[in-house]
Parts: structure tokens; sequence; C-alpha cells
């Protein structure tokens, strides 16, 4: 679960970590009265559940209070990185001598909590990792003993801090840390840390990422959620009960099983496709819930093939064969279909699903490869081969 900016630094602060002075606002006119309570020299950020929001105008620093009207004026109620603002965080304005990423991961490889920091601060920490992976420091804590003072004055000195700066450090981090544990998070990250001009460190924004499956004993946590940032299929996927994400490709996948979806989205890549999204129904879907995935699924515009891949176990093949002959039949369904059936009543799913228009494979390969062709992926004009469409897909190309 993502949390706005203002979220986590209020988190962070309970924790000792020191941030300029900042408040909410909601309308022009609160930004103005805000910006001069503090003093009148502020930035303006908006708040959103994406990155690159000062590439895209949503972060602006003002001189006047005016000014920090104008640039509210020009954030609330627009669309930044295809999110609303709804509100923004009015924060007071300091000069910098230098800015530093400090971040916590969680690190599966290592099994532990990895803490890295940079002298590099103020952009994404990815790009640094592609172009100068070298200039990221790394420790990891030890899950028992916690992160040592010794790993804290270490990340301090590999980012070129001295003196006093280095005890500084090793709170903060220390902080974060402790914060991270009691989120649940799986990264906690201040970029930029700053050093003012008179030496001090100071965070001027963080990111929390908080685990979902922690969030039943983090009510607190839990109603920090802001629905209104995230992907509405993401949010009626998790209504239903069902694993969604969505991501970048042309092949809608519905699967059972975590390690089967993850099999079909390596295949579909193999055969040359890229997966629109993970969906997994999980080993006992009811015919609602297969219902709605089918439909969270067409309605993703970049999808132009979906793949059906069920490994029939507690849930019956030929159960989710009928929610797909149910769909065809509203003429819902807007692109080709391809299906593997395999296990519990396979053979009834199959008979179910013959003559409607779906294609069905026998392996998954053939499945990928037939969907990632109903899908004109690599052809011109980017359309289904042989005009293919459901429910009416011509028999030459599934032939």
């Amino acid at each position: 679960m993502n949390t706005h900016e203002y979220q986590a630094r209020e988190i962070l602060a309970g924790y000792g970590v020191p941030f300029p002075p900042a408040k909410l606002a909601f309308t022009a006119a609160e930004v103005e009265r805000v910006a001069r309570e503090l003093g009148g020299r502020v930035v303006v950020k908006a708040q959103i559940h994406a990155g690159g929001r000062g590439k895209a105008g949503g972060v602006r620093p003002a001189g006047s209070p005016e000014e920090a009207r104008e640039a509210a004026l020009g954030m609330l109620g627009r669309t930044i990185q295809e999110r609303v603002v709804r509100k923004v965080l009015v924060v007071q304005a300091v000069s910098l001598e230098r800015e530093l990423y400090l971040g916590a991961v969680l690190d599966r490889g290592a099994q532990t909590v990895t803490l890295m920091a940079s002298a590099t601060g103020g952009i994404d920490i990815e790009e640094v990792a592609r172009t100068a992976p070298h200039a990221i420091a790394r420790v990891s804590a030890d899950p028992l003993l916690g992160l040592a003072d010794y790993q804290a004055r270490d990340l301090a000195r590999a980012v070129g801090l001295t003196g006093g700066q280095v005890p500084a450090f090793r709170s903060i981090a220390q902080a974060l840390y402790r914060a991270f544990l009691d989120c649940d998070s799986t990264l906690f990250e201040i970029n930029p840390l700053g050093i003012t001009s008179n030496g001090a460190l100071l965070a001027l924004d963080s990111k929390l990422v908080i685990d979902d499956n922690a969030l039943f004993r983090r009510p607190g946590l839990a109603a920090l959620r802001d629905v209104e940032q995230e992907d509405p299929a993401e949010v009626e996927a998790q209504r239903v009960g069902v694993q969604y994400v969505r991501l970048s490709g042309q092949i809608g996948c519905m699967v059972n099983g975590a390690g089967l979806a993850m099999a079909t989205m390596d295949t579909i890549n193999l055969a040359g496709g890229e997966p629109a999204n993970f969906l997994d129904i999980g080993g006992g879907a009811r015919p609602d819930q297969i219902d709605a995935a089918l439909r969270i699924i067409l309605r993703d515009p970049h999808v132009r093939a979906m793949f059906i891949n069920i490994f029939g176990g507690i849930i019956r093949c030929d159960m989710v064969a009928q929610a797909v002959v149910d769909l065809l039949a509203e003429g819902e369904v807007r692109v080709p279909i391809v299906a593997r059936l395999v296990g519990t009543n396979a053979a009834e799913g199959r008979a179910l699903l013959a003559g409607t228009g779906v294609y069905l494979a026998d392996t998954m390969v053939e499945a990928a490869e037939k969907a990632v062709a109903l899908a004109g992926i690599g052809q011109p004009g980017g359309g289904s081969p042989g005009g293919a469409s459901l429910g009416g897909v011509s028999p030459e190309v599934v032939s």
C-alpha cells in the first residue's frame, strides 16, 4: 500500500527525524494563508501516489504567499501523472548545500532489511543504481540486533559526512529503520535528505510503501489508504478477493495460483509478447469472482488478447469455462481468448467452450504463442491477425 508524502513525513517525525515546518492544504486560499504563516517562501507539493512529480509540475517553489496561491491553482483539481490532485503540502523553503539519499528496503535476497545511502539525492535512486551503482552504499541490518551504530556511521562516511553530521545521520538512519519495522514496510525512504547551509541534516521528502499482507494487524496504517489514488481495477480486485496487478503489456492473463501465474507471464514473454497483468483467482474461486476477474481484464484498453490458464484442483475447469460462456453471451468480449484447461473437469470445460470461438490449447507454450499471434504483436497496425475478434474468431486464424 502506497502512502502520501505527508503521511510518511508524520510517521518519521514521530521517530525524531527532523523536517522543515509544513502544513496540508486543500484550497488555494488555504495555501496562501499557510504560506504566510511559514514566512512567505515555500514549496507547494502535490500529494499524489506517483513518482516524478517535480518533472510533471507537481512541485513548485514560491517566493511569496501570492505565488504559492498561483502554484496551488495550477495543481488542485488537475491531473498529474494520471492522478487527480486533491490536496497539497506547503513546506517552508530551506537553503541547501547538498542533497543525499537514505532509504530502507526489504531485501529478499539477503533476507533482511537493507539500508542504502547515496551522495546523489533528489533524483530517482533507480536511475542512480542503473547509471552509477558504485555511488550507492549498502548495509544489511541484523534481524535480531537491528541496525548497529557502526553500520549507520559507515553509511554516513560513505556519503561524505564528517564531524557532528555523522552522529546526526546515525540517529536519522536508526529512526528510519525502527519506523520501517514498526510499519511493516517494504520501502521507506528519505529523498532528499538535505544538508543546510549551517551543516544540519533535514529530511525534505519521504516515501512509505506498506506490505498489504500486514494491514490486518496495523489498523492505524490501513486508515492511511487513499483509494482515490489507486488503480480502480486493483481496488475492484481487492474488493472481490482476487490478486491483480496491472502491468504494461497486451496479453491479459487469468490464472489460478501465483506460481502458475508467474510461469504464464514468463511464457508470454518467451513467445514475444508482454503480460498486461498479474491475476491470480486463487485455488477456490467462486463463479462471481471468476466473472469479476474476467471483466477487470477486459476493461483494460491495452489488452489485445486474453490467456486463461487453469490447473483445476479445488476449482473446476467447467466452472471457469461457464463464466467465459456467460460473458460471451452478453457480447462484452472485445478481444480473442485462448484457454488452457487442465485438471478437474477439464474435458467438461473444453466441451463448454467448443464452438464459442475460444481457442483451446493443450500446452502453455502453445497457448502463449497463440495469444501473442491473435494480439497481432509485431504486425503492422498492431491488430489481431486475420481480423480475429470475439465472439467470432475466423476459423483460419484458430485452426
